[in-house]
C-alpha cells in the first residue's frame, strides 16, 4: 500500500508542469510561447467606482521577431483583442503607440519589437463595489513574425482589477511605462489636412495646429488602412512658410479606384505624432511646397531598425571613416595637439615600454571620446533633436567653456604651471605633462573636442550614413573615425624602428613646448570669436573678464608649485589661486546666460567676392522660378575647413565674376547657431555637418553637391558647366 501511494505521488509531481504548460489560459499573469511573452497589467494601482482605468496588455516580444500595429502594412496582421468583461464594465479601444517601419525584402511593415504595451481604457461602472475585484479576461490574437516566418499566437491574459474609492496611485510595475505611452501617443491636434491626385503621386498637405510656425522636420505618414499609399515607397517631404507636404505613392486600391473618401492616419515628425485626418482636394491655405525641401522621410524616427543591415553600406562608411580620420590629422584644428603629443612621444622614443604605454593610452582618450560625443549626438536625434557633428560648438556655453580649456592648455605650455610631472622653471624637470599614460589618455580625449570643427575628405558619408544605421552600427562608424585619427601616433609609438628614429630629448623640447603654446593662444582666441558671433559683445565682454581671472589663477598656482619646488608651502599662492579660478567660473556662468544676439543677414563686403544673402528654400525657390542657377554654402564659424574654403576658394574676385557670368545667386546658410532647418536640409543630402556646398541649376530637381574641399577652380569650373 505505501508502495503504491509513492508511485501516485511521484505519477502527479510528474504530471504537474505539463498541467500548469496545459492549462495558462486559466491563470493570471504572464503567458508565453516560443516567440512572445503577454500579460494584461495596470496603470493604477487600483480602480475607482464610476471611473475609466487603463490595463495594457504587455507583450515582450522575442529578438528578431515582431508583432504588428493596426496597419501592419505589406503583410502580417494587427493585434487582436477580445474581452470578457463583467456586467456593465465596457472596454475601449487600444491605443496605438507609434509603430517602427520594418523593411523586409522589398515589402515594408509597421509593428513592433522588444517590449511594447497596448493601453485600452475600461469603463467600471458605478455600481462597482468598493473592496471587491473587476476579473478581465481578453483573447489576444498576435501574428508573430521574423524575417523568414509568421506564427499566429492566440493567449488568454487575465488581470483582478481591485476597487477603491478614491484617486489610485501608479502601478509600481508598469504605471511609469504606460502612461509614457499615453502621453507620447498620437491625438488629434487641430492639423488641417488635404490629400490629392497629381501627377501619378499623391500629395497630403498639411498646416495648422502644431505644424505653424517651424519646420517639422523628417516626417512619415502612416496610414490607417491598406492600399492607400505604396509602404514600401520613399516619401519626399517639402517644407512652406506654413505648412507640410508630402508625396506619396499611391497603394493598389487608390491606383484600381482612386480616392474614394478621407485619408485617416498618423503624421510623425521630428516635434511629435498627430492623427490626422486628411479630406480629398486641394492643399489648404499656407500649405506650400514652394520649393522647400524638408528632409526626405527615410531620414524620420525609426527608419528600418527591424529590418536587415546594409552590410555592404556599412562596410563602406566604416572604411570611410576611417579613412577621414587619418586625413583629419592634417586639418588646422588637430595638428597642434598632435604637434604636442608627437613632442612627448619623443621624451620616451627610447623607452619602448613607455611609448607603447602612451600610444594605447591615446588611443584609449580619443575611442572614449568619440564614444561619448556619439553617443550624446545619436540620443538627441532619437529624442527627435535636430543636430549633426559639431552640434556641441552650437552652444555658446559649450565654445566658452572650450576657450577657457584651450587657453589653461596654452599657459600650461608657456610655463605658467604644470600638471604633473617635474617643476619647471625651478631646476630640470621633465616636460610638463600630465604623468603618463594618463596625460596620453586626456591628450587623445583633447585632441577630439578641437577636431570638431574640422570636416575632411570621406567624413560627409560617414557620418551621414551612421546616423540613419542601428545604433551599434553607427557607434562603430564613429570608433572607426577615432581608430583614423589615433593611427599615425599608435603606429609610431608600437614600431621600434620608427621610435629610433626620433631625436633624443633635450633642451629642443623645451622650446618647442614653448612654441606650440601659441597655436592653442591662437585657438583660445578663435573660439573667443566664436563666442562672441553666438551672443554678442555684453557675453564676450564676461568671458574675458572669466579669461583674466583663469590666467591670474594658475599662475597663482604655478606660484604655489615654485614655492614648494623650494621647500616652502606656497599655501597662500594656492588659495588665491583656487579663488582665482572660482571667479573665474562665475564669470563664464554670467556669459553663458546672457541672451543670444539675433542673427542678422550675411552679406560679404563689396569687392571680396560674390554679394550673399541668408539661405532659405523659398530663396532657392525663387531664384530657380527667374531662371537663375544658386549656390548654397552650408558654413558655421566654429568650421575651420569652411573659413579656409570661403577665404580661397568663396570670395575671390576670379569666383565673383564667374558669379556675374552665370548670372548666379550665392546664399549662405549659417549653422554657428542651432538652426533645424538647416539641419533638415544637411540631412536631406546625408550629410551630419558642414561644410555643404550645392549648386542648384534651373529645370533641374536635384543640386550638384561640390566637394568638402574646394579650389577657386572647381567652383568655376561647376559655374562654368551651369552656364552651358
Amino acid at each position: 500500500m505505501a508502495r503504491f501511494a509513492r508511485l501516485i505521488f511521484l505519477l502527479v509531481l510528474g504530471l504537474w508542469p505539463v498541467q500548469v504548460l496545459a492549462q495558462p489560459a486559466n491563470a493570471s499573469g504572464p503567458q508565453r510561447t516560443e516567440r512572445i511573452e503577454a500579460e494584461l497589467v495596470p496603470m493604477s494601482a487600483w480602480a475607482a467606482p464610476g471611473s475609466t482605468a487603463v490595463v495594457a496588455v504587455k507583450q515582450t516580444i522575442k529578438p528578431g521577431w515582431h508583432t504588428y500595429w493596426r496597419n501592419p502594412g505589406d503583410s502580417g496582421g494587427a493585434t487582436a483583442l477580445t474581452w470578457t468583461l463583467p456586467q456593465g464594465v465596457r472596454a475601449g479601444d487600444i491605443v496605438w503607440p507609434i509603430p517602427e517601419r520594418q523593411r523586409l525584402s522589398g515589402l515594408m511593415n509597421y509593428g513592433y519589437s522588444g517590449e511594447v504595451w497596448l493601453p485600452v481604457p475600461i469603463e467600471v461602472p458605478a455600481t462597482a463595489r468598493a473592496g471587491t475585484v473587476l476579473p478581465l479576461t481578453v483573447e489576444a490574437s498576435f501574428f508573430v513574425c521574423s524575417a523568414e516566418m509568421c506564427v499566429p499566437e492566440d493567449l488568454t491574459l487575465r488581470l483582478e482589477l481591485p476597487i477603491r474609492d478614491g484617486a489610485a496611485p501608479l502601478d509600481r510595475r508598469h504605471g511609469a511605462a504606460i502612461t509614457a505611452v499615453l502621453e507620447n501617443a498620437p491625438r488629434p491636434a487641430g492639423i488641417e489636412a488635404r490629400i490629392a491626385a497629381e501627377d501619378g503621386a499623391l500629395i497630403l498637405a498639411a498646416v495648422g495646429g502644431p505644424l505653424a510656425g517651424r519646420n517639422p522636420g523628417p516626417s512619415y505618414f502612416f496610414p490607417f488602412e491598406k492600399g492607400i499609399v505604396e509602404h514600401a515607397a520613399v516619401q519626399t517631404g517639402a517644407w512652406g512658410p506654413q505648412g507640410l507636404t508630402l508625396t506619396l505613392r499611391p497603394g493598389g486600391d487608390v491606383r484600381a479606384a482612386g480616392l474614394s473618401g478621407p485619408v485617416e492616419g498618423v503624421l510623425v515628425t521630428a516635434h511629435g505624432a498627430w492623427e490626422v485626418r486628411a479630406e480629398p482636394g486641394a492643399a489648404p491655405t499656407g500649405a506650400s511646397g514652394s520649393g522647400a525641401l524638408a528632409a526626405a522621410a527615410e531620414g524620420a524616427p525609426s527608419p528600418e531598425a527591424a529590418g536587415a543591415p546594409n552590410l555592404a553600406g556599412f562596410a563602406q562608411a566604416l572604411l570611410f571613416a576611417v579613412l577621414g580620420g587619418l586625413i583629419l590629422n592634417l586639418m588646422p584644428c588637430v595638428f597642434p595637439i598632435l604637434a604636442m603629443k608627437a613632442a612627448s612621444l619623443a621624451a620616451s622614443a627610447h623607452d619602448a615600454r613607455h611609448a607603447r604605454r602612451d600610444g594605447l593610452a591615446f588611443l584609449a582618450g580619443v575611442l572614449t571620446t568619440f564614444l561619448l560625443l556619439a553617443g550624446a549626438l545619436l540620443a538627441l536625434r532619437a529624442a527627435g533633436e535636430a543636430v549633426g557633428w559639431g552640434f556641441q560648438l552650437q552652444s555658446p556655453p559649450v565654445t566658452a567653456g572650450l576657450a577657457l580649456l584651450m587657453l589653461a592648455v596654452a599657459l600650461n605650455l608657456s610655463g605658467v604651471f604644470h600638471v604633473g610631472g617635474g617643476l619647471q622653471g625651478a631646476g630640470s624637470g621633465p616636460l610638463a605633462r600630465l604623468p603618463g599614460g594618463l596625460g596620453a589618455f586626456f591628450t587623445g580625449a583633447l585632441a577630439v573636442i578641437v577636431a570638431a570643427p574640422c570636416t575632411a575628405p570621406f567624413m560627409a558619408f560617414a557620418l551621414g550614413a551612421a546616423l540613419v544605421m542601428p545604433w551599434p552600427m553607427a557607434l562603430l562608424v564613429f570608433l572607426g573615425l577615432g581608430f583614423g585619427l589615433a593611427l599615425p601616433f599608435v603606429a609610431v609609438s608600437l614600431t621600434p624602428g620608427l621610435l629610433a628614429r626620433l631625436p633624443r630629448p633635450g633642451p629642443w623640447m623645451e622650446r618647442l613646448k614653448g612654441l606650440l603654446a601659441f597655436p592653442m593662444y591662437a585657438t583660445a582666441l578663435w573660439l573667443a570669436w566664436v563666442f562672441s558671433r553666438q551672443t554678442g559683445a555684453e557675453a564676450l565682454g564676461l568671458l574675458f573678464v572669466a579669461g583674466l581671472l583663469l590666467a591670474l589663477g594658475v599662475w597663482l598656482i604655478g606660484g604655489g608649485q615654485t614655492e614648494r619646488g623650494f621647500g616652502r608651502r606656497g599655501v597662500i599662492h594656492l588659495t588665491a589661486g583656487v579663488a582665482a579660478l572660482l571667479l573665474a567660473g562665475a564669470a563664464l556662468i554670467l556669459a553663458a546666460r546672457v541672451p543670444a544676439a539675433e542673427p542678422g543677414a550675411t552679406v560679404s563686403e563689396p569687392g571680396a567676392g560674390p554679394a550673399s544673402a541668408p539661405w532659405s528654400a523659398t530663396a532657392v525657390a525663387a531664384a530657380l522660378a527667374e531662371g537663375r542657377p544658386v549656390l548654397v554654402n552650408f558654413t558655421a564659424d566654429w568650421c575651420v575647413t569652411c573659413k579656409i574654403n570661403e577665404r580661397t576658394s568663396l570670395t575671390s574676385p576670379v569666383v565673383r565674376a564667374a558669379m556675374e557670368r552665370a548670372n548666379a545667386v550665392y546664399l549662405v546658410g549659417d549653422w554657428t547657431r542651432r538652426d533645424d532647418a538647416i539641419t533638415a536640409e544637411l540631412q536631406r543630402h546625408g550629410r551630419s555637418g558642414v561644410p555643404l556646398y550645392l549648386l542648384y541649376q534651373p529645370g533641374s530637381s536635384e543640386p550638384r553637391v561640390l566637394p568638402q574641399l574646394l579650389t577657386e577652380g572647381v567652383v568655376v569650373e561647376a559655374l562654368g558647366d551651369v552656364r552651358r
